[in-house]
């Protein structure tokens, strides 16, 4: 009977602990904080979902060196590009020693590195891991998931930092449970959802424009019965989630944000769409791509217009037309593109956060995770269909610590008037989400089984 409760208890996704008793929680911290990290330590492999601004920079720094003081092993931080630069000045500033490593050695007991480089490194080096902005691990089939994944598998700390998690896409959230060692994505989905197919593969349909090629579309899921809480209280076995520190029941002065002012300017096809005789409003998805190059001028221009002045700005685009159109119309502007080098990208970013960089053009998948820009408070942005890429795009210049009322210039086109729409949806699921966390994960608090309940059960010889 023993051996079999010891198997359950071996086989339970819920609540363990595997991590130790903070070593280090300086004062530097404040309190929600403290909090985090000290949950975070003793949780051993974990997730922080904390919103932009709040600090998850030197939570991470601070875990990562008590990690080192209690295994005296190497721990490895891995940031998207140009955010390791920014990670170790952050280290400078509270006196925690971390360096950077491109290629793959280990410079110091707090290595830290680009996503990029990763493969570079030996995961045997290190005792623990830090992912920043692990967002990354959304896409389940990814390359760069599946890296990361494999890397992580067999070290002993975890910590997975990001702002967004899957506001309409659960599958991130068992992406980055299969990364922390918690259940598997496919483990995930079959416990507590269900589709319409019955199945985790992907749908398989005949496309007859494409005649025998096949096409693979994500099966839609959804909770089965009474499957919703029992889902989130799995979820906060492993994850912390706040917005703002009140939400852990804390005093939030000194992290209420200024006003957020957003402006639309839409702009009118000036001709018709291709094979039509008048100009109509884009409806499909194909339409509005094509309305969007259609009125790539016009919307470059209104851009350079609202950007006019000494004033620093941000420029988000999504089209290399775009970037470049911008570029030459904006006379101080510089545009960071993906085909740059990655030590161009670095530099041109610490130039923008330094001030030598008025106007900023790039891509929000190039620079729109984990960058601090508290300095401007101007943004232009033309609008797709992700969410995450908006909101961490708007979120890089309204974050904490921003002094100033922060404007969004939102440009866009008749026939993609829908897309804001979307992403308002889109808002509501992410708003929801976290209602559901952090409601659940005071619930969780409240409750410390350690020490209200230190003793195991007994279990009758009959039973």
């Amino acid at each position: 009977m023993m051996e079999y409760l010891e198997f359950l208890k071996n086989k339970t996704q819920l609540g363990t602990f595997d991590g130790f008793e903070p070593i280090w929680l300086p004062d530097f911290l404040f309190d929600f904080q403290k909090s985090l990290v000290d949950w975070a330590i003793r949780k051993g492999k974990s997730a922080v979902f904390a919103d932009c601004g709040l600090g998850k920079t030197p939570m991470q720094l601070v875990w990562a060196e008590n990690v080192v003081r209690r295994e005296n092993k190497p721990v490895l931080i891995a940031t998207p590009l140009a955010v390791s630069y920014q990670t170790v000045r952050e280290g400078e500033k509270f006196g925690i020693e971390c360096k950077r490593s491109i290629d793959g050695s280990v410079t110091n007991e707090i290595t830290v590195t680009n996503y990029e480089r990763l493969g570079l490194f030996d995961p045997n080096d290190f005792v623990g891991v830090v992912c920043d902005e692990s967002s990354i691990l959304k896409n389940f089939d990814g390359k760069r998931k599946a890296i990361v994944t494999e890397f992580m598998r067999r070290i002993p700390y975890r910590l997975c930092c990001t702002a967004t998690a899957a506001p309409n896409d659960y599958i991130e959230l068992g992406t980055t449970s299969e990364a922390l060692g918690e259940l598997g994505y496919t483990d995930m989905l079959t416990r507590f959802f269900k589709n319409d197919q019955n199945t985790i593969s992907p749908v398989k349909y005949f496309d007859r424009q494409k005649r025998f090629s096949e096409v693979y579309e994500h099966a839609r899921w959804r909770f089965k019965k009474h499957a919703e809480v029992p889902f989130w209280r799995w979820v906060c076995s492993w994850a912390r989630a706040l917005r703002k520190p009140s939400d852990m029941g804390f005093d939030d002065d000194g992290f209420i944000l200024p006003p957020l002012i957003m402006d639309e300017t839409v702009v009118k096809a000036s001709r018709p769409l291709k094979g039509g005789l008048f100009v109509t409003v884009a409806t499909t998805l194909k339409d509005q791509r094509e309305e969007r190059r259609m009125t790539l001028g016009e919307r470059c221009e209104e851009v350079a217009e609202k950007v006019k002045g000494g004033f620093s700005a941000v420029v988000w685009c999504h089209l290399n037309n775009e970037g470049n159109l911008l570029e030459r119309i904006i006379p101080d502007a510089v545009q960071v593109q993906g085909s740059d080098s990655d030590e161009f990208k670095e530099r041109t970013f610490l130039d923008f956060v330094d001030g030598k960089l008025r106007v900023l053009i790039t891509k929000p998948r190039i620079g729109a995770f984990g960058m601090n820009w508290q300095h401007c408070s101007n943004v232009t942005f033309f609008p797709s269909h992700s969410f995450e890429q908006f909101y961490q795009a708007v979120r890089r210049c309204w974050r904490f610590g921003q002094k100033s009322s922060v404007k969004v210039d939102i440009i866009t086109t008749e026939g993609e008037l829908g897309v804001l729409k979307n992403l308002q949806r889109k808002a509501d699921a992410a708003d929801k989400m976290f209602s559901q966390l952090i409601g659940l994960m005071n619930d969780s608090m409240a409750i410390d089984y350690r020490r209200q309940f230190p003793l195991e059960e007994e279990v009758p010889l009959w039973v």
